[in-house]
C-alpha cells in the first residue's frame, strides 16, 4: 500500500534508501508526479539501460548491477520494511500521507534551516540584512503602506497594504491585504508585530452555542489548530497569519481540505473521497452550532489571541 503513495519529487531533491545505500542525486532527474513505485521503476531502468554495453566490456561492474536491480526489484514486494527519504533544500518536495487529515505514523516530515552552499545551489544569493532606522512608530500606526507585489493567483502587478493594529487587551499585529484588479483576488494575512513570548500559549475553547462562532481569532504563523473530535489537526504554517473570526478560521480550513489536489481527479480513490465529504460534512455542522466540539490553538511563540 505505502508504494502507492503519491510523491512529488522536485529536480533539485534527492532520493535515498540508506538500507541498500542507495542515493538519486539532486539534479540528476527532472521534477516528477509519481508514486515510490514509480520511483524505484525508474531507478531500475536507468540501471538497466547502459547493461548490454557493460556486458561487453566489463562484466564484473555489469554483475554487480545486476545484483543491485535484483535488490532494486525486491523492494517492490516490501520482503523487509525500509526508509525512502526525500531532501529538498527548496522545500517544495511531498510524500502523500492516506491518513489526512489525521497524523501518519510512518511519516516523518523535518525543517531545517538551508546552508549558504544550498541556498547558492538553488540560486537563492543570501539575504542582506540591511534595516533602515524606522520612522517614529506613532507615524507607522496612522498609515497605511502600500508596496508593488505581484498577484499569487494570475502574477499580474498588484498592490500590497500593510498596516500596523493594536488589538485590544492583546499587541499590535501587522496586517497585510493583496487586491487584485486583474483577476479580484483578495488575500490577507497577519504577521505577529511584537517580540516572541517566553511561553508558549495553548487556548481551549469549547464551543457550544452558535455566537462562538463571531469571536476574534488571531492565529499566527507559527500556531497549529487542533478539533479532537474530528481527530483533526492542522499544521504551523498550513494557512500562515491569520485575523478573522472563528467561523472565516474554520471555512478555512474546510476549503483547505476541499481543495486538495490529491483528492480530486482520477487518482483519488472512492473510499478517500468518502472520508473526505464526511469529514467536510462534520465541519460543517460545527461552523453551524448543530455539533459542540472542542478547538485548541497552540502557539509555541504565544502569538495567538482568541476573543
Amino acid at each position: 500500500q505505502d508504494m502507492n503513495r503519491e510523491v512529488v519529487k522536485t529536480d533539485c531533491a534527492s532520493a535515498r534508501i540508506p538500507e541498500l545505500d542507495f542515493e538519486i542525486p539532486a539534479f540528476s532527474q527532472k521534477g516528477v508526479l509519481t508514486t515510490i513505485e514509480g520511483i524505484i521503476d525508474r531507478a531500475v531502468m536507468g540501471l538497466e539501460q547502459d547493461q548490454p554495453v557493460r556486458w561487453a566490456t566489463d562484466k564484473e561492474v555489469a554483475s554487480k548491477i545486476d545484483e543491485f536491480i535484483g535488490k532494486l526489484k525486491q523492494l517492490k514486494e516490501v520482503h523487509s520494511p525500509f526508509t525512502f527519504i526525500i531532501d529538498d533544500p527548496s522545500g517544495n518536495s511531498f510524500v502523500e500521507n492516506p491518513y489526512a487529515p489525521q497524523k501518519d505514523e510512518a511519516l516523518v516530515v523535518t525543517h531545517y534551516k538551508r546552508t549558504p552552499q544550498q541556498a547558492a545551489m538553488l540560486g537563492i544569493e543570501g539575504e542582506e540584512l540591511d534595516e533602515k532606522p524606522a520612522d517614529s512608530v506613532e507615524d507607522l500606526r496612522n498609515e497605511v503602506l502600500q508596496f508593488n507585489t505581484n498577484c499569487p493567483e494570475c502574477n499580474a502587478p498588484a498592490n500590497t497594504n500593510m498596516k500596523l493594529v493594536q488589538i485590544p487587551h492583546f499587541k499590535e499585529v501587522i496586517i497585510m491585504a493583496t487586491n487584485c484588479d486583474s483577476c479580484g483576488h483578495r488575500t490577507n494575512e497577519v504577521k505577529s508585530g511584537g517580540a516572541i513570548e517566553p511561553q508558549g500559549t495553548r487556548i481551549t475553547l469549547r464551543i457550544t452555542d452558535p455566537s462562538d462562532m463571531t469571536r476574534d481569532i488571531l492565529k499566527s504563523e507559527t500556531c497549529s489548530v487542533e478539533i479532537p473530535e474530528l481527530e483533526f489537526e492542522l499544521g504551523m504554517g498550513a494557512l500562515g497569519g491569520k485575523f478573522t473570526t472563528l467561523e472565516g478560521l474554520l471555512k478555512d480550513i474546510k476549503d483547505l481540505v476541499e481543495r486538495n489536489p490529491f483528492t480530486l481527479g482520477d487518482s483519488s480513490t472512492p473510499s478517500k473521497k468518502e472520508k473526505l465529504q464526511e469529514f467536510v460534512g462534520r465541519l460543517q455542522e460545527i461552523i453551524e452550532g448543530k455539533t459542540k466540539a472542542h478547538f485548541i490553538m497552540d502557539d509555541p511563540a504565544g502569538n495567538s489571541y482568541l476573543q
